[in-house]
This record gives structure tokens, sequence and C-alpha cells, in this order.
């Protein structure tokens, strides 16, 4: 995933901060690549309790991701204060993409970024299904309130 495909930082409307543990990081001495995928779902989870207010049942499983798409830009490295933003970039009818950053808190500048596939599953049947209405309108009003 390339950086410049993203849209600017003023267009994502969650952002939540993070620690950086010391099991974080590798021994090159920098974050490994393997923790931005949890620094991500940290961020996406956040970003739905926020969109759902705090309705979401985390017990029951509706969205399981069908592919990420990750780019390094910087490293990170123990004791920079970092935030995941998150925004919805599109809504389709089983399916809906995230885009998320990785960002040093005080400079803003860019560390990773991804765009996520999320499809809507029914853990009943094991199969796909559309977006449920409360998920759509919550993230099509993230989506407007982030233009």
């Amino acid at each position: 995933m390339r950086p410049e495909k993203f849209p600017p930082l003023e267009k994502f409307e969650h952002s939540i901060d993070l620690q950086i543990r010391f099991n974080d990081i590798d021994i090159l001495g920098h974050v490994n690549n393997t923790v931005y995928l949890s620094f991500f779902d940290t961020g996406k989870a956040y970003f739905f309790a926020r969109m759902l207010e705090d309705k979401i049942d985390w017990r029951r499983v509706e969205t399981v991701i069908a592919n990420i798409d990750v780019g390094y830009v910087a490293p990170t490295y123990f004791g920079e204060e970092i935030e995941v933003w998150t925004r919805c970039k599109e809504v389709h009818e089983k399916s809906f993409v995230l885009q998320q950053l990785v960002v040093e808190k005080s400079k803003k500048e860019l560390k990773a970024c991804a765009e996520t596939v999320m499809v809507c599953f029914n853990p009943e049947t094991l199969k796909s299904q559309p977006v449920p209405d409360v998920w759509r309108e919550a993230l099509e009003k993230s989506m407007r309130s982030a233009e």
C-alpha cells in the first residue's frame, strides 16, 4: 500500500493513542512489522465502538477481514508516542473498506498505512451477509462527518 493513495490526515475522523511495549521491538531496535497489525486491530476496535456508540457485542462476530494491505513508511522506535487514525473509505453491499495510519503523535510523521476490506459475516451460516443497517448507517455517517 502506497501512502500517496491515502487522503490527508484531516480526512481521518477517529484516532486512538497507543503504547509501544518492550516486546513490540525486534532485534533491529524498532517495532516489528507484525505488531502493526495489532495496532491496526486496536484502532479498528475503538473506531467501531465509537461509531456504534458502544452498542457493539464483542462476543458476536459480525465482520471478518478479507484483505489487508499494509505499507511500512518509517521505523517506529520504543519511546515514541504513536496514534492510529481510522476512517471508512467506502461501503458496499456485503463489505466496507477502512483506511488507517500509524502516526508519530507530536510530529505527525507517518509510520505505516493500511487499507482493509472487511466483510460482514453470519456466524451461524458461516457465510457473508449484507452490511447490517445499523453498521451501514454508522459507517456512512462517519464518512459524511470526515468530508
